[in-house]
Parts: C-alpha cells; structure tokens; sequence
C-alpha cells in the first residue's frame, strides 16, 4: 500500500510508504541535488557512522511511482520520535550532529537549506540526519537554516540550562519553535547577557525587527556584500561549541531525587527482573514498549530478546539519565522517550499527518506497566476500569504490576488524597477486569507482599 507523507513540508520531494520500506520521490532539482550528495565523502563517512539516513536510488518502476525524476529508498527507522518527547540532553546531542553534518558538508561545497529539529530522529541512543532532501550546493551569503535552527534546537536548550524550564511544553506547542521575538522577551534584563542570549536572541530580534525580506533574500543580498562559506562555517563552529557548552542542572538533582526514593527491595527486583526475562525471552518480538519505565532496567531486560524497545517516562529528568546511560553503554536499541500516558503526544500538524500520534507509529508486540497502575488510579484519578479499557486499547500481550494500596510508594501517593477516596483500589478488583479483558497465563506475588505481576494475552 502506497502512503503519502505531508508532502507539502517538502517541496523537492515527497515521502511514500511502501509496506515497511521507506521511498522519496525527487524532481529534477532534488535529483541534482541528491546527485551532488551521494559523491561526497561526508555522506559516505556518516552512513557509515549512522549519523545520516542510509539511502541509495530505486527505479521508479519498482515501486509504482512514476512522477518524478528520480526515487530514493531510505534506511527505515525502527520508531519514529518528536523533539517534544526528547530530553535535554537528546535535543543537545541532536543538535550537534546536525552542526557536525553541516560543517562536514561545507567542506565539499554542500550546505543545508534548513536548520529543522525535525530532521533529526534517534535510532536507539544514536541521533540520525533523515532529510537527505536539505542539502543543497552552497550558495553566496549566510546559512539559510540558521534561524530556524535556533527556534527549534537552540532557544529551547537555553530555556532549560539558563532558566530550568523544561522545553518539551514549549515545542509541543510550537512546531516550527519559538519565535527570536518570543525568546526577548522572556529573556530580559540582565538575563539577556547569559551565553548565547545576547548574540542569538537579542541581536537576532533586533535585526529581524529592521529587515522585510524573506530568507532567501537575506541570503542574497549579504552574499552580495561578502559573506562567504568560511564565515557560515565559522557561525556552525561557534554554535557547535555553545551547544557543547550548556548543561541543564534539573537533569542531576532530579535523577538523585529518584534513585533515593526508589523503594524496590533488592528480592523484589530480582524477582520482576527474572519474569521480565522469562517472558521476553520465550517471545518473537519485534516492538516492545515499556510504560513507566523510569531507569530503563526492565527496557534493557527485554532489548536483550526484542528487535527495539521504546522506554518512555513523564519525568524528563529521568529520561535523561536513562538516555546518557544507554549512550554511554552503546545500547543501540532501546528509544527513551519522555511521555506521560494521561496526556500522550496527538497527531500534529496539517491534517492531522505530519507529526504522528505515539500510539500510531507502530504497534507493540508486548507492553510493559510496571509500577505505573497506582500512579494512574490515584495520583491521576483514573478509575480501574478506564485503566484496563485503557491498556487492552493496544491489543497486545502485557505485562503489568499491581501495586497495594499498603505499599510505601502507593501510601505515598494516598497520603495526599481524602480518606477513603479510592475503596475500589483493590487487588481483587484490578484481577476481576483483567481477567474480563484479557486471559491470565501467569501471575506473580514479588517477595515483599505488596505487588503483583501479571502477564497476560488479549481474549
């Protein structure tokens, strides 16, 4: 089956799906284009690293496209993620391999025609380049990407390491980032002079502020006056070392916070971990997500056994240790993405299209809730039933914990509630609805006494 893409987005190419595979369909300016790349040395050393997109020319018959002056078939990646769903240190690596690639490509007289977070995906730890589509030979004048790349990579990394806002809220609202105008204003007084604030946000407004022209016009009319490729490679290297400078210092104290309130005993663990693995291992999976999961352990369990395993977590902070851990361990395939199930990322942009939502990018295999049902049921309110309607929505295996109302991080919870706000919270209850959803093949009481692991299949 053939599937368009938000070919509007793109105007020298359009994106199709064919069953799994990946296909672009090129005119004659993206064929020159696509040309010129593919002779380069920069595209073979980054294909090779996996920073960019594997991709090589398909005869247009092959896969029934005939419009276009060429077609590209595209390495696919396992699951596809927003910058909105990254933590901070995910949007920073991401943003520097886009600086590298750049630099890499003026150095064979190719630019980049756009600056785009979107561009960027992650394939496990690793950051990949997919718009093979944006480079372009170098032309007279500044790079054309550079403010969209400080609206969608750069401001949002100076709202957090300067601020400690948290930017996912920022961009999931704004899809082609925050406006220079919009970060002046929020950076003011002597905020302005923090690093990189003064030059990309407040000299960058001002000028917008004093000129009428378009992009491209800009481009032209200061190639005219000079402004050549060595000084777009300069900008690139400043921007790569300012990216490379900033910290975010939610990031530390809030993985600290959770380790020491993490409130498994060590039998307990080693129990969940041993079922985690028996499921895992006896299975054919292809997708796992894993709901809830915190440092990734349970995610790791099953990238053991599974092709990739999607680990998503409400807390940034966490997400961002896990990310860092599994960057630094070279884990190729588990994505940690930040999502909170009681308000997951919805399908974006025109029609709907162009920025999928979560649960349409591919269905799981097997889904992991481990330790989310209590924080579901009390710390959202979410009845019992509507959790369990909730889950069999994926029609997938699962394997779930339940955790009693009697357990530390449940009474936790409870203790910020009215008394007896939840009767129904019980484990008999959450047994019935299972058992009525779904068929019990296995259940688990861990050593401490408090919770219960179940795995079941959809009736």
């Amino acid at each position: 089956m053939l599937r368009e893409e938000a070919s509007y987005r793109d105007p020298s190419g359009t994106v199709f799906y064919v069953g799994d595979r990946v296909y672009r369909g090129l005119d004659a300016t993206g064929l020159a284009n696509w040309t010129a790349l593919s002779t380069t040395k920069f595209f073979d050393a980054g294909v090779k690293y996996g920073s960019l997109v594997a991709t090589s020319q398909a005869p247009p018959e092959s896969v029934g496209i005939s419009d276009y002056a060429a077609v590209l078939e595209h390495e696919r990646i396992p699951f596809i993620s927003y910058p909105y769903e990254w933590s901070f240190e995910m949007l920073r690596d991401a943003a520097a391999t886009h600086l590298d690639l750049l630099r890499a490509s003026l150095d064979e007289n190719l630019t980049m025609k756009d600056g785009y977070s979107f561009n960027m995906q992650f394939r496990g730890a690793q950051p990949i380049f997919i718009d093979i589509g944006s480079f372009e030979p170098v032309a007279a004048g500044p790079w054309i990407g550079y403010r969209q790349f400080c609206q969608s990579f750069l401001y949002p990394l100076l709202l957090e390491a300067h601020l400690g806002v948290p930017f996912q809220r920022f961009l999931i609202g704004h899809l082609e980032g925050l406006e220079p105008t919009e970060m002046r204003r929020i950076f003011t007084g002597r905020k302005r002079f923090r690093k990189g604030v003064f030059k990309h946000v407040f000299l960058h407004s001002v000028a917008e502020s004093n000129v009428t022209g378009g992009g491209r016009d800009i481009q032209r009319d200061l190639g005219k006056q000079g402004f050549s490729k060595e000084l777009t490679k300069a900008t690139a290297k400043k921007l790569s070392q300012l990216i490379g400078s900033l910290r975010s210092r939610r990031a530390d104290s809030g993985w600290k916070a959770y380790r020491e309130t993490c409130s498994y005993s060590d039998a307990d663990r080693e129990a969940k971990e041993q079922l985690v693995t028996s499921v895992v291992e006896s299975r054919d999976l292809n997708l796992v997500w894993d709901l809830g999961a915190n440092d990734g352990a349970y995610a790791r369990i099953a990238a053991q056994h599974a092709k990739y395993v999607v680990a998503c977590d409400s807390d940034d902070v966490t997400v961002d240790a896990m990310y860092r851990s599994l960057r630094d361990d070279g884990v190729s395939n588990v994505l940690p993405l930040v999502m909170n199930v009681m308000d997951p990322s919805p399908a974006r942009g025109w029609r709907g299209l162009e920025r999928r939502a979560f649960s349409d990018r591919g269905r799981a295999d097997l889904v992991m809730a481990l330790a989310l049902i209590h924080h579901l049921a009390i710390a959202s309110n979410v009845p019992l039933p509507e959790v369990v309607a909730w889950m069999r929505q994926f029609d997938a295996p699962l394997i779930v914990e339940f955790v009693e109302s009697h357990d530390p991080m449940a009474a936790r919870l409870l203790a910020n509630k009215p008394e007896g706000q939840f009767p129904d919270y019980r484990i008999d209850v959450f047994e019935k609805l299972l058992s009525e959803a779904y068929s019990i093949t296995q259940s688990v009481r861990l050593p401490s006494g408090s919770r219960t692991l179940y795995v079941v299949e959809p009736r």
